[in-house]
């Protein structure tokens, strides 16, 4: 049975006849042996249906050794580091990361362990086979709730959040309803409003508010903010970094966005054919990164940096410029390029950098800068 097929046969059975969009975006994508993300690992890059900041080349993951280097030294270069990943896909990033330590940053590299969160089995074979020569230093957690007792530690969390299946809302001259999904005359998939069907998500329309047009649509990510629960909850201490498509809530809500920002991926095509070739197709929806700082900051994590990723990533190659054997190469330069520069990648991607039980020393114009950002009281 295909994953078509599969949401077909529970709307049938379901007593509506329908189905949230949440749950069908969650078969869509992840549903077991059959779901985009768990028939095989996708590919990636000029021959998938996708194209990351990884796929550039090595450097990201360069860049973010610098980045976790910059850390441990402030931490005072403890003994014991951990690098944490979630979303980390072939193992592909990690293998970056890695590679660059141990090249640059040996007595880093030596200390470090390196955990991926993973809960499905092809993506850890996977992961160890891309890191065989890392071996020792991989370790995989199924969850957090197995995660090894972490108390210097960088999470890095690469285009994971807007991989999470979202409800899809649309304001009415009743209010805010619940988008679910069910078949028309045809046996087509079809949007239709109903009711909303669980108490968090009316407690995230009502933070929300009214001030909205009939007929404004858009997505609220209550997975994102479990996930941020996990980590409190966790014995994960450090920092968190996630780099992301998305917004500050001023953008994310913005009247022109009155559709929202749910799209398909297919055959690096973007579009808004969403409920089209379900199971077989990427759908992500981009990070509201206001609601993930007021969420962080209610479960007592500071919130350091929210910046351009262009940005973020030529601060941290100026530390790298300024060491003796700096040399680029060309495919340095042009892997550098479409990393940062604002018709490529540097603009469309956000970072955000939150920590948990760590006292660092704060850059206060960043963190000012962020908050009026984000939008956050002073």
């Amino acid at each position: 049975m295909n994953t078509a097929d599969l949401i077909r046969e529970r709307i049938a059975a379901s007593t509506p006849q329908m189905l949230t969009w949440h749950e069908v975006m969650r078969i869509a994508l992840y549903e077991p042996g059959i779901g985009y993300y768990r028939h095989g690992v996708r590919r990636i890059g000029r021959g998938g249906d996708f194209f990351t900041s990884v796929s550039v080349g090595p450097l990201f993951g360069a860049l973010l050794a610098e980045y976790a280097a910059s850390l441990w030294n402030e931490l005072g270069q403890p003994a014991g580091f951990t690098l944490l990943e979630q979303g980390a896909h072939d193992g592909t990033l990690a293998k970056d990361v890695l590679t660059a330590l141990q090249a640059r940053h040996r007595e880093l590299f030596e200390a470090v362990q390196y955990v991926i969160i993973e809960p499905d089995a092809t993506f850890r074979e996977t992961q160890r086979g891309t890191l065989h020569e890392f071996s020792d230093q991989l370790i995989h957690a199924q969850s957090w709730q197995e995660l090894p007792t972490t108390k210097n530690g960088l999470l890095l969390a690469n285009e994971l959040l807007d991989a999470f299946p979202v409800h899809r809302v649309e304001f009415t001259q009743d209010g805010w309803r619940e988008l679910h999904v069910r078949l028309d005359e045809t046996g087509a998939f079809q949007f239709v409003a109903g009711p909303v069907t669980n108490e968090a998500l009316q407690e995230e329309l009502h933070r929300l508010g009214q001030d909205f047009a009939v007929g404004y649509i858009t997505e609220l990510n209550l997975d994102m903010l479990r996930w941020l629960r996990g980590i409190a909850a966790s014995s994960f201490q450090g920092a968190i970094l996630m780099a992301d498509y998305g917004h500050a809530n001023r953008e994310y809500y913005a009247p022109e966005r009155s559709k929202g920002t749910l799209r398909r991926y297919f055959q690096h095509q973007s579009d808004e054919k969403i409920l089209q070739d379900l199971g077989e197709a990427d759908l992500t929806a981009h990070v509201n990164f206001t609601r993930v700082a007021k969420e962080a900051q209610t479960l007592g994590f500071a919130v350091t940096e929210f910046i351009e990723q262009g940005r973020f990533l030529t601060r941290v190659t100026t530390g790298l410029m300024q060491q003796p054997d700096f040399q680029p190469d060309a495919a340095w330069m042009r892997q550098f390029q479409t990393l940062t520069h604002p018709s490529h990648l540097g603009h469309a991607f956000q970072v955000m950098t939150l920590t948990k039980g760590l006292k660092l020393s704060v850059d206060e114009l960043q963190r000012d800068a962020a908050r009026r950002r984000l939008g956050l009281e002073p």
